[in-house]
C-alpha cells in the first residue's frame, strides 16, 4: 500500500470512528410523492452497518411514524433506530394540532413548521424559479399557510406549540423566514418548548448572522444541511470555508450537521455525512467537536439522551 493509500485509509477510518453513534435528524428517504434515491428500510440498513445510533426521516407531505414502527418491529437486527416527523404543510392541514398529537402518539420526534407551503418558501421559489420535485400534477399546487393574523400568531399556531410543549417533541423552523422563526421560537420558549432546531440557515430562510446568534441564544440548535456544502451534492452552493464560518457563529456546542439528502440523483445520506465530517476535519475541528455536531447534539434534541 502506498503512502497516499495509507493516508486515505487512515482518513476513512477516522471518519468512521467519528460517525459511530451518529444521528442524522433530517433525511428525505422514500417512498414519497417526490422520487427518492433510497427507501426508509435500505437507509436504516446502510446506517446500521456504519454504526449510526438513529435517523429521523422527513417527508414534506406525510408523517412516516408508522413505517418507522414497522421497521423497528420487524428488523430488530438493525442497530440504527429509525424515527420520523411531521411537516405542517397543506397535506396534513397546516397547523393541525390533531395531526401533531397523532405524530407524538406514534413516537414522532420532530414537528417542522411549513416548508413547501411556507409563505417565505413560495416567495423564494417564485424569485429563484425553483420547482420542488414533490410539486406534481398528482396534487394541487401548494397554498401558503400563514403564521400571523392581524400582526399576531394565529390561534392554530399557538395550539400546535402547546401540543409540542406537552409532548416533548422538537420544533424545527422549516422554511419560514428567519425573522418569523425568531418570533415563533420566542413564543415556543414561553410555552415550555425545550427542543428547538433552526433549519438550514444557510439557504432559503434569509438568515443573517444576527438571526443565527439570537436564535442560538434562545437555546436552539442551528442545523446545517450538508447537501449545500459537500462536493458532489447536486445542491452544493456553499464552500468548505463557509461551513466553518456558519459553525463558528455559534460554535459546535449549538450546531447540528445533517445530510438533508435522499433525493433522486443526489449522493446518499451516509455519503453526505462522511463528506461533511471530512470537511470539518479539513477545517481544523477536533474529533470531539465533530462528533458533537453529528451525534451528541442531535441525540439530545430528538430525546435520545437527557
Amino acid at each position: 500500500m502506498t503512502d497516499i493509500e495509507t493516508i486515505k485509509r487512515e482518513q476513512a477510518d477516522r471518519i468512521s470512528e467519528i460517525l459511530t453513534g451518529a444521528v442524522d435528524p433530517h433525511v428525505h428517504s422514500g417512498p414519497s410523492i417526490a422520487q427518492r434515491a433510497i427507501d426508509h428500510l435500505d437507509l436504516v440498513k446502510g446506517l446500521s452497518e456504519a454504526g449510526f445510533a438513529a435517523v429521523v426521516t422527513k417527508d414534506h407531505d406525510y408523517a412516516g411514524t408508522m413505517t418507522a414502527a414497522l421497521i423497528r418491529a420487524h428488523h430488530p437486527d438493525l442497530t440504527t433506530q429509525i424515527f420520523s416527523s411531521i411537516v405542517l404543510n397543506n397535506v396534513v392541514g397546516g397547523f393541525n394540532a390533531f395531526a401533531v398529537e397523532h405524530c407524538a402518539a406514534t413516537d414522532g420526534r420532530i414537528v417542522w413548521l411549513p416548508t413547501l407551503a411556507a409563505e417565505n418558501h413560495l416567495q423564494w421559489a417564485n424569485a429563484t424559479g425553483t420547482v420542488h420535485p414533490a410539486s406534481t400534477a398528482k396534487i394541487r399546487p401548494a397554498q401558503a399557510i400563514p403564521l400571523f393574523e392581524d400582526g399576531k400568531l394565529r390561534p392554530e399556531v399557538l395550539d400546535v406549540l402547546d401540543v409540542v410543549a406537552a409532548t416533548g417533541m422538537a420544533l424545527a423552523s422549516g422554511h419560514i423566514h428567519a425573522s418569523e422563526t425568531r418570533i415563533v421560537f420566542e413564543e415556543a420558549r414561553k410555552r415550555g418548548i425545550e427542543r428547538l432546531i433552526f433549519t438550514h440557515p444557510e439557504d432559503i430562510v434569509g438568515a443573517t448572522v444576527e438571526d443565527m446568534k439570537a436564535i442560538a441564544d434562545m437555546g436552539a440548535y442551528l442545523e446545517h444541511s450538508l447537501a449545500y456544502f459537500v462536493e458532489g451534492s447536486k445542491f452544493r452552493n456553499r464552500t468548505n470555508e463557509e461551513l466553518r464560518e456558519f459553525i463558528d457563529h455559534v460554535g459546535p456546542e449549538r450546531t447540528i450537521l445533517c445530510s438533508d439528502m435522499g433525493q433522486l440523483g443526489n449522493m446518499l445520506p451516509l455519503e453526505g455525512m462522511r463528506g461533511g465530517v471530512a470537511i470539518c476535519i479539513e477545517q481544523g475541528y477536533s474529533d470531539e467537536q465533530i462528533h458533537k455536531m453529528v451525534a451528541t447534539n442531535a441525540a439530545e434534541v430528538i430525546g435520545l439522551t437527557g
